[in-house]
Parts: C-alpha cells; sequence; structure tokens
C-alpha cells in the first residue's frame, strides 16, 4: 500500500485553455511552455514537462498535489478527465505555468524518474461560466498524484 509522503494545494492560472507543470530549472526543458502545446489533448507529455488542456478558457484552477512512495491506489470521485503520463525531474522541484511561472512549486522531495496521475472535475462548470462570465476562480479541481517510477 502506498504511503502520502506530502500534499499541497495551490492555484493555477488559466489561459487560453491552457496551463502546464514544468521542471524548475528552467535551462533543461528544451521546449518551455507554451511550445508544442496540443490544443484539445487533456495530457500532454514532454521532456521535463507536461501540458492540461482545461475546459474553460481564462480561469484560475484549483490544484491538489500528492507525492506518494509508490503507486497510490485511484481512491473515490467522480472525474470528468484523466491521464497518466511520465514525468522527468532534475532538481526535485516543479514550477506552475500559465499565462507565466508561478511563485508556487511542487516539491517532490528529489529528483528522478516519476509517473504521474492527473485526474480533473468540474470541468462542465467552468466552461459554463468561462463562456458566460468570462473568468472563474476555482471551478475546475485537478488532483496530481506523483509516485516514483521503478
Amino acid at each position: 500500500m502506498a504511503t502520502l509522503m506530502s500534499e499541497q494545494h495551490l492555484d493555477a492560472r488559466v489561459e487560453f485553455h491552457s496551463f502546464a507543470f514544468q521542471e524548475s530549472d528552467d535551462s533543461v526543458v528544451p521546449v518551455p511552455f507554451p511550445g508544442d502545446f496540443r490544443w484539445g489533448v487533456f495530457l500532454q507529455e514532454h521532456l521535463h514537462r507536461f501540458d492540461l488542456y482545461s475546459a474553460g478558457h481564462t480561469h484560475t484552477a484549483s490544484v491538489t498535489a500528492r507525492v506518494w512512495d509508490a503507486r497510490p491506489e485511484l481512491g473515490e470521485g467522480v472525474w470528468e478527465a484523466q491521464g497518466e503520463v511520465d514525468y522527468e525531474s532534475i532538481s526535485g522541484d516543479v514550477a506552475v505555468w500559465g499565462p507565466g511561472r508561478s511563485p508556487d512549486l511542487i516539491r517532490l522531495g528529489r529528483p528522478g524518474s516519476w509517473r504521474v496521475r492527473v485526474r480533473s472535475a468540474g470541468r462542465a462548470e467552468v466552461e459554463r461560466a468561462t463562456e458566460l462570465e468570462g473568468t472563474a476562480y476555482g471551478c475546475e479541481r485537478y488532483v496530481l498524484d506523483f509516485w516514483p517510477k521503478v
């Protein structure tokens, strides 16, 4: 059974339906966000980075990032989108990118190869809110589970 090592809650600014999580040491990222972003693809894997396609145009998404010592169970909850990717960290810190780099970092605790499961809820709600009101806060929620690859 997997043990939860850490959990962080943060906000992610979304513009043009896009945001990303990228190695904190930008110098090792061959194609920084938003380069090679693919429109309409929920979860996109890149070297030292992964991108998310949001259902809302411009808003602030709520993100929970959890670091585990092994692959966690799926747990409960209703998710509108989900996927998994590999992620390689040089520094052990992951920067959050939207219209620019956020000061928030996800602290993995060590560099290395990771697997990441991303799940999202509130997508239909944020799509409606951003179409009707132009922006929204916390409607769309993401859970990111990181665990070491073996």
